[in-house]
Parts: structure tokens; sequence; C-alpha cells
């Protein structure tokens, strides 16, 4: 049997940055669980490049737990790693590589801990869901979740192994991201009037989403158990221009909407694409009729948060041993499992300050405290 510190040592050594394949590691998975008796079922994507892993083992039917982590990583292209990013090192009590917390640990320990649930005369049944492209927008896995949702065995409750420090989580707030292309119309810039500056209505627009950015930070929006405690608004991108004394005719931007799970995303490309219709717009085709702004989704996921008396949160604060139940400000799948009718919580070994970084790193002492929550979870489900 391996332990979970030489599991994840084989799961750091392959490269499954987003935009590679996962199948060398989901077939790795796949077969390690072929050993121990348990079947997969792989899920791909349209080109065959990725796949979603799902296994279930113990009795039928509906109802049980799922364990459910991404195998995607970002990429470590511009970082400075002192150890090699996919060669795990261990170095006073750390484990060094990508994906040590952001979730190879998480997805190392389940794996371990399979004997101890094949061991064990279960009540329910035991699902485990790994996804991929989860790092560029939650992509992969909803096609895991369409089968789930469609199925009479559907698990009642998922458990995703985010990195927590092993603290219990009920809540995150959702994103939505969003592009932004502006069309204007070139000329030199010695007749600016002449012409029509995306890059001057693009700002105009970053400016509205400014504007309503600082509503949403109204006090009376609050929801204290966030940090932020309010939706955010952000924009992280913008290209335009191509000389100093060109008109620009073309400009982009991208925005990013992180919101509570009560307020909905929307409202803000509604009131952003409203002020572009009645007041830019225009303005525009008044200098050029070929003037335009377009917007186009990126990505989106819901939020999530879990009532601290749910079933799922009474099972979480079973295992870590605690009812401190807290939020964290990034986002994971566990949204799209909800509106599935899956309820969810999180809870995993290492801490984001480490994820996405150079050097990330899990702590031995994590993993072996995850060890332990998944033992607690096979006696429950024994018992």
């Amino acid at each position: 049997m391996l332990d979970s510190r030489t599991l994840l040592k084989k799961l750091i050594a392959f490269d499954t940055t987003s935009r590679e394949s996962n199948l060398a590691l989901i077939s790795y998975i796949s077969d390690y669980l072929a050993e121990l008796g348990i079947t997969s079922t792989l899920i791909f994507n349209a080109e065959r490049s990725k796949a979603n892993l799902h296994a279930r083992l113990g009795p039928t039917g509906a109802g049980g737990v799922m364990l459910s982590g991404h195998s995607d990583v970002v990429p470590v292209d511009g970082q400075r790693w002192a150890t090699p990013p996919f060669e795990l090192t261990e170095q006073e009590g750390r484990l060094y590589g990508r994906g040590t917390a952001d979730m190879k640990g998480f997805i190392a320990c389940v794996l371990a801990s399979l004997p101890c649930f094949l061991q064990q005369p279960l009540r329910l049944p035991l699902h485990l869901a790994i996804s991929y492209d989860e790092e560029v927008g939650c992509l992969g896995v909803r096609s895991l979740i369409d089968q789930l949702r469609a199925s009479p065995d559907r698990p009642a409750i998922c458990l995703i192994g985010e990195p927590t420090e092993m603290r219990p989580v009920l809540g995150h707030k959702g994103k939505l991201a969003i592009r932004c292309e502006v069309h204007g119309a070139p000329c030199h810039s010695a007749y600016a009037p002449q012409g029509v500056n995306a890059i001057e209505y693009a700002a105009r627009l970053i400016g509205r989403l400014g504007e309503i950015g600082q509503r949403l930070a109204n006090p009376a929006r609050h929801d204290a158990r966030f940090d932020p405690p309010y939706s955010t608004v952000q924009t992280g991108l913008i290209h335009g221009g191509q000389a100093l004394n060109i008109v620009p005719a073309e400009c982009r931007f991208d925005f990013e909407v992180r919101t509570l799970p009560s307020d909905d995303p929307s409202e803000v490309t509604t009131e952003l694409r409203a002020y572009a219709d009645t007041d830019l717009l225009p303005r525009m085709k008044a200098v050029s009729e070929a003037s335009a702004i377009h917007f186009s989704e990126l990505s989106r996921y819901p939020g999530l948060l879990a009532e601290p008396d749910s079933e799922a949160a009474r099972l979480l604060a079973l295992l870590c041993d605690g009812d401190d139940f807290s939020t964290v400000a990034f986002g994971t799948e566990g949204g799209l499992f909800d509106e599935a009718g899956i309820a969810t919580v999180v809870c995993g070994p290492g801490s984001m300050d480490q994820g996405h970084k150079p050097d990330e790193f899990v702590s031995l002492a994590q993993l072996t405290a995850c060890d332990a929550m998944l033992a607690r979870l096979a006696r429950w489900m024994a018992a």
C-alpha cells in the first residue's frame, strides 16, 4: 500500500498544466484503482486530449459521499523556483512541487486512503471525481456533473479538497469573466475628432465598472462571512492601439466580477451593456456608423454557501473535529456540484498562500491531518 507522500511524488511528476493533456496522470490513477479492484469511468473532452475520472466503491444506489479534486495546475512560466517544479523535493517537513498544495496533495491522500475504505463494510457508496481545466474557469468538470445529475446513483455530499489548511469551509464567491471589445474608427492623431478613439471609450466603460464596484462595496451589501465582505469588480487585461499618432480603432479589455453567493453578477453586465448602448454607441456612431461594442463571456462559476446546520456541514464538522466554519476567497468547483443537487463543502491540505507561486509546498503535517480525516470518514461510512 502506497502512502500519501509516495503517491504525491508520482502525481507531481506529471506536468498537468491546464494547457497540457492530463491523460498520462488519469491513466496512472485509473491503473492504480484497477489494481485495487475499483473500476473507473473516463469522460473525455471533444478532442479526447483530456478526461475527467469518476469511480465508486461500496454499495449501489444513491447517496454517499464524493471526494473531488482537479488534476490541472497553473503554469510555472516566468517563476523562479529554487526546486524543480515537477519533482517532489522534501525540505524541513515541507514537500515542494507544482500542485503539492493546489491540489494534488489531497488527491494523493484520497488514493492512499482507498485500501482503508475497501476494508470497511461501507453502508454508503464512496465516489471519487478528478476533473480537468479547473484552473481556467472550472470548465472540464461540467461534463462529469452532467452525468451525475442524470444518474439515479448520484452522491448526496461532495467534499472538495482544495487547500484550506484542513479548516472546514462552507462557502466561497462566484466568478464571471467577461471580454469587452470596442471597435472605433482610425485616423491621424492630428485630426483626432474625425476618428472614434476605441481606447477612450473603453476607458469610459472601465470607469463605469469602477463606479459599480464602489456601489457593491456599500456596507449595506456586506456579508461578514467573506473577505472582502462584498462583491468586487476588477479589470485585469487591456490591449489597444498601434502608434501614438494614430487614433486607435480597436481596444479590448477583460474584467471579472467576484460575487457573494447572494449576488447576481449579471446585474453588473446588464448595467454596463445599457451604458454602452444608450450613452456611448450613439456618440461613436455619430462619427462612424461602423463603431461597435461587443461583450463575450469567458468563464463563469457560481458561488457556494452551505448552511451550518446542513447534513454536509455536520459531516464536515465531525471529520474536522470542530465546527469553526469559514469561507475562502478563491473559487472551486463546489458551486457547480451544489447546483446539481450535491451538497458541497471544502476542506483539504495546504494553503492557497503557497498555491500558484514559485516553490509551492504542502507540509507533511498537513498530509498527515488529511490522512486522518479520510480515515475518520471511512469509519463513519461503515458505522
